[in-house]
């Protein structure tokens, strides 16, 4: 079972528990929670192909995109990319189980999972690559091989775990980074080298692209982050409470929460050094424009 996320109130209440404790709960709700998505990195029998009827996709979501200047809202589910920018989301391109997702700007996303059968891409789909927004795909590399579940790009490259931590920077060619680092999601950006990675010890944080890591004192117990510039980062607990971070992950502090159940995020600069703060949960799209204080829902 999931856990439950806690009412947004909830979170402005001190903790009565010490931190250790707090921590060994939270990362212990974030294993089961893994668990219970069957996010393993590998999975000894491959899952089914996606299904092909185009089905509710706050359901099962991986990631998501949001560009503010157009107000264009991209989950990327277990059917497929869908734009969920209106009142009713609609799946754009072919059915692939997009896992690993990440965008590098514009119409430019880089992806991988399982596709469906009347995508033409081997399962796994090791990295692929769309420039027209979700609506063809293309194989770049390890066809065949790897099921990227946590996936970012950076200014190096593109960093993906398919149970080993691989970097690549031509898109061809991949390194595995010597750590054990085990994230269930990435975070990164096409303009810096810094990049994010959600464990059950809490979120590590590598400057050079993946290759070292290491994990800051006091760093929260995250299942989802995402930058909003290349020095704001925001997440999402277990629980539903939201962490903001203003020095690259060095440091958190927690802010208000969602009342779903958080699967996906993404982050933007504000208005007055705020942040904007988009989570797709299984309640649908809740956003806040306030740094993460407030939260309202999108609709589902």
């Amino acid at each position: 079972m999931f856990p439950q996320p806690s009412a947004p109130h909830a979170v402005t209440r001190k903790a009565s528990a010490p931190h250790a404790v707090t921590r060994k709960v939270l990362a212990a709700a974030a294993a089961s929670m893994l668990l219970a998505a069957g996010c393993s990195a590998q999975p000894a029998n491959p899952p089914a192909a996606p299904a092909t009827s185009q089905e509710n996709p706050y359901g099962h979501i991986h990631g998501m995109s949001v560009d503010p200047e157009t107000g264009r809202i991209l989950l990327a589910t277990h059917n497929g990319l869908f734009d969920a920018s209106g009142g009713s989301p609609e799946r754009i391109g072919p059915v692939i189980d997009l896992m690993g997702f990440s965008s590098a700007g514009g119409n430019r996303f880089y992806a991988s999972g399982h596709p469906g059968p009347e995508s033409g891409l081997p399962d796994p789909a090791g990295l692929i690559r769309t420039e027209d927004g979700g609506k063809t795909w293309v194989p770049l590399s390890r066809q065949g091989e790897s099921d990227f579940h946590a996936l970012t790009v950076t200014r190096d490259g593109v960093v993906g775990y398919d149970g080993q931590l691989r970097m690549t920077r031509d898109l061809e060619k991949w390194t595995v980074a010597g750590t054990g680092v085990r994230p269930h999601s990435l975070a990164g950006t096409p303009t810096s080298t810094v990049v994010l990675a959600t464990t059950e010890e809490g979120v590590q944080r590598s400057d050079d692209g993946g290759k070292t890591w290491n994990l800051p004192a006091g760093a929260p117990v995250l299942l989802v982050t995402a930058f909003a510039d290349n020095s704001t980062a925001a997440g999402v607990a277990p629980d539903g409470t939201v962490h903001l971070s203003r020095d690259t992950g060095r440091t958190w502090h927690s802010a208000g929460a969602v009342t779903g159940r958080p699967a996906a995020i993404a982050a933007a600069p504000g208005k007055d050094n705020s942040v904007q703060i988009w989570v797709a949960t299984t309640a649908g799209l809740e956003h806040s424009e306030d740094s993460g204080t407030t939260f309202n829902p999108l609709g589902k």
